[in-house]
C-alpha cells in the first residue's frame, strides 16, 4: 500500500513537470501577445474612460466618450465610407482573385507559373510604395492621366478629385491584394483529389460544370476566410488616404476613414481620450461584422 501510494505521487509530480512544461514553450509567445496586443488594448480602454481639458485637466467620465462617438456625424461619415468601400471593392477583389485561381487551377494557361508569380507580386510591393506609385499615374498634370490627355487631346476624369478618390484608393487596395486572395483560392484549389475531375469528365461534365459542381463548393471555406480578412482591412483603412493626403489633401479629409479620423485627432488635435475610444468603437464594429459573417458562411456550408 505504501509503495502503491509513493507511485501515485511520483505519478501526479510527473503529470505536473509535464504541465509546467508546456507552459514554458508558450511563455515566451504568451509574453509577446500580452505586450503588444493585451496591454495596448488596456491602456487604450482605460484612455477611453478620461477626458483631458485644457482647463479642469483630465477627469473621468465613464461613457461619456462613447456616447459622443454614437452622436458624431463624422465617425458616421467615415464608417459610412468604408462601408461603401467594402460593398464595392471587396466583392470585385474577390471575383479578380477567383477567375485568376480558377484560370491557374485549370493546367491550361501558359507560363502559369510565371503569370502566378506577376499575380502576387503586387502583395509584396510596400503600401507606401505602391500608393505613391499609383498616385503618380493618377496626376492630371504630372502623371500618366496627365500624359494621356495630353498626348491624345483628351480630357479624362481626375482619378484623385474628391469625388473619384475613393474609387482611385479602391483600385489601389485591389492591385495590392488580388495576388494575396488568389494565393489563398489557389491553395485551397490544389487540395481537392483529381480523381473528382476524372469522375466528372468521364461522367461528360464540362469545365463550367466541375468549376460549378466541384471547385466552387471546395472553395467555400477559403473564401470564407477571404472575405473576413477583407471586411477587416476595409474598416482598417488607412495607409492609402494617409500617403494620398500628402499629394492631394483637399481630396482627403481629416475623417475620411475610421482609422484616419482617430488619427487625426491623437496627433493633429491632441485628443488622445477621444481617439482611444473612436477606435475601441470600429474594432468592436469590426468584430461583429467579422463575426456574423464567419456565422452565416458556417450555416451555409452545413
Amino acid at each position: 500500500m505504501v509503495s502503491e501510494g509513493y507511485s501515485d505521487v511520483r505519478g501526479g509530480r510527473a503529470v505536473r513537470r509535464r504541465s509546467w512544461a508546456g507552459w514554458q514553450f508558450v511563455a515566451p509567445f504568451m509574453a509577446v501577445f500580452a505586450l503588444v496586443f493585451l496591454a495596448p488594448i488596456a491602456y487604450s480602454l482605460y484612455l477611453s474612460l478620461f477626458r483631458t481639458r485644457l482647463i479642469g485637466g483630465t477627469s473621468f467620465v465613464g461613457a461619456d466618450n462613447y456616447l459622443k462617438v454614437l452622436q458624431d456625424p463624422q465617425f458616421w461619415s467615415a464608417f459610412g465610407r468604408v462601408a461603401l468601400f467594402l460593398v464595392v471593392q471587396v466583392p470585385i477583389m474577390l471575383f479578380l482573385a477567383l477567375l485568376v485561381a480558377l484560370a491557374i487551377d485549370s493546367g491550361r494557361l501558359y507560363g502559369s507559373a510565371f503569370f502566378r508569380i506577376s499575380v502576387f507580386l503586387p502583395y509584396a510591393v510596400p503600401a507606401v510604395v505602391a500608393t505613391l506609385m499609383w498616385g503618380f499615374m493618377y496626376g492630371t498634370r504630372f502623371g500618366l492621366i496627365g500624359n494621356v490627355n495630353e498626348a491624345f487631346g483628351l480630357s479624362l476624369p481626375d482619378p484623385l478629385s474628391p469625388d473619384l478618390i475613393l474609387a482611385s484608393v479602391g483600385n489601389i487596395v485591389t492591385w495590392e491584394f488580388v495576388g494575396y486572395n488568389m494565393l489563398i483560392l489557389y491553395s485551397a484549389l490544389r487540395v481537392v483529389n483529381p480523381s473528382l475531375y476524372e469522375a466528372a469528365a468521364l461522367d461528360g461534365a464540362g469545365q463550367f460544370r466541375i468549376i460549378w459542381a466541384i471547385k466552387l463548393p471546395a472553395l467555400r471555406g477559403a473564401l470564407l476566410i477571404a472575405t473576413i480578412f477583407s471586411i477587416i482591412g476595409s474598416f482598417q483603412l488607412f495607409n492609402e488616404p494617409s500617403i494620398l493626403k500628402t499629394i492631394v489633401p483637399n481630396s482627403i479629409i481629416t475623417y475620411f476613414t475610421p482609422n484616419y479620423y482617430a488619427y487625426s485627432l491623437s496627433f493633429q488635435g491632441q485628443q488622445f481620450n477621444y481617439s482611444a475610444t473612436v477606435a475601441i468603437v470600429m474594432g468592436i464594429i469590426t468584430m461583429v461584422v467579422a463575426y456574423l459573417v464567419q456565422l452565416r458562411g458556417m450555416r451555409k456550408a452545413v
